[in-house]
């Protein structure tokens, strides 16, 4: 059984979602007491993406994700660098366009996408923010960026007992329903090391995206950021040639 250290080497990484794909999302609906169809909704609302528009779904594990925009007619491309959990995803939905690849070296051209999503894969990323720079290069002028991450509980006493949970219940639980439970003890660990809130949005705001926000989620203990691509003079100058 793998398990990798916080260092989030990709290799490691990598192997260790190999080793937890069978049951992965059985694993995450009972962890999060059935909260990630709540958010994975959210996120969904966030990008509001129209049908025949195409969206990048980052790290997308076994497309869980991706599936409501492909229900809805969008175009949507979900990329992930385990092949495990690519191999599953592709298994259940064949409909869907799984690639395999690395977020910090995304396998497109640029401005490629009308939106650019990743639910709760940044923070395993050996170099977050040059996936947030790598993000902004393959979406459009005048697209966005949805984030959803789990962050920082506001309220004290709350965030006191989710750490618990996280450091404790969390790996006692995920050893009687997953298929690796050391995994979940990373996991756990990556989850306290990842920054607030603001923290985040000054990373996405630093990698290039404009009109950061974000909304809390279940008090803090997620937080779905948006922003956009503004549009350069170059681009601006090309709209207008061509009206």
């Amino acid at each position: 059984m793998s398990r990798a250290s916080l260092e989030k080497r990709p290799d490691e990484v990598a192997a260790m979602f190999d080793d937890v794909a069978p049951k992965y999302d059985v694993t995450n609906d009972v962890l999060s007491l059935g909260q990630t169809r709540r958010w994975r909704k959210a996120v969904v609302e966030a990008v509001a993406a129209d049908s025949g528009q195409r969206v990048l779904d980052v790290a997308a594990g076994t497309g869980t994700s991706s599936e409501p925009y492909a229900d809805a007619g969008v175009n949507v491309v979900a990329l992930d660098f385990s092949f495990g959990m690519l191999l599953v995803g592709k298994r259940r939905r064949p409909d869907i366009d799984f690639v395999a690849g690395d977020a910090t070296a995304l396998p497109f051209a640029d401005h490629s996408f009308d939106a650019t999503t990743i639910s709760f894969g940044l923070r395993n990323v050996s170099a977050p923010r040059a996936a947030l720079a790598e993000m902004h290069r393959v979406t459009k002028p005048g697209g966005r960026l949805v984030i959803a991450e789990f962050s920082r509980p506001l309220f004290g006493p709350w965030r006191t007992v989710y750490y618990e949970y996280l450091m404790r219940a969390l790996p006692a639980i995920a050893r009687r329903v997953s298929s690796n439970a050391v995994a979940y003890e990373y996991l756990a660990e990556s989850i306290r090391a990842w920054p607030d809130q603001n923290h985040l949005a000054e990373w996405i705001a630093d990698a290039g995206w404009s009109a950061v926000t974000y909304r809390n989620l279940n008090g803090g203990l997620v937080a779905v950021h948006r922003a956009f691509k503004g549009q350069s003079d170059a681009d601006q100058a090309a709209a207008g040639s061509s009206r």
